[in-house]
């Protein structure tokens, strides 16, 4: 999948005219890519259109338009488009009461390095969470983390045949475990296709 160019992005001013176009644009496409592990976990999984959407999104709100500013947003964000042999998602925790929110966070340390997917009879593939940052301390993990998962030639040659694709974690305080719906799978065989 082709990494996004600072000569491909629109200006601040053409971002104005098409956002509301764009952002409904993106909505639904993320409906697509959007996965719900239980009722406190979200993978939304990133591609090239995800990932533009945020670097417009960037630029309009810190108002950024000379080069080495834009260049500097696609340094942080062009790293979550997949690669064709990898699915990236960011992965947020939602809990709404901010007590319970904070309980949680502090139980749920190394759940990043839990989440899961499986292709057909192949083993599961972990996440590598947050190869940017660590995003967990001594006292709590965060609420949001972004994943990659490796997938093998098999494991792509077998999605793309048609094998299910499950995902799930597997945390001592969390579980969950989902068959995939084909339309969400069928996203993201096409980001193995690139």
């Amino acid at each position: 999948m082709p990494k996004i160019s600072a000569n491909s992005l629109m200006t601040l001013e053409s971002y104005a005219k098409a956002r509301k176009e764009f952002r409904t644009q993106v909505i639904a496409h993320k409906k697509q890519r959007t996965a719900h592990l239980g009722e406190n976990v979200t993978l939304i999984f990133e591609d090239e259109l995800t990932v533009r959407y945020q670097v417009q999104e960037m630029l309009r709100v810190e108002r950024i338009f000379e080069e080495a500013g834009i260049l500097g947003e696609l340094e942080a964000y062009n790293p979550l488009i997949p690669d064709g042999n990898n699915w990236k998602a960011t992965m947020l925790i939602e809990y709404p009461d901010e007590r319970e929110r904070h309980a949680m966070l502090a139980r749920l340390k190394g759940v990043e390095d839990r989440v899961w997917v499986q292709i057909a009879g192949n083993d599961r593939v972990y996440a590598i969470a947050d190869e940017d940052l660590d995003r967990e301390n001594e006292e709590k993990t965060s609420s949001v983390h972004f994943l990659r998962f490796e997938i093998s030639s098999a494991m792509k040659q077998a999605l793309i045949d048609g094998s299910d694709l499950k995902m799930g974690i597997d945390h001592s305080v969390y579980t969950a475990e989902i068959v995939v719906p084909a339309v969400i799978t069928q996203s993201l065989v096409r980001d193995l296709e690139a």
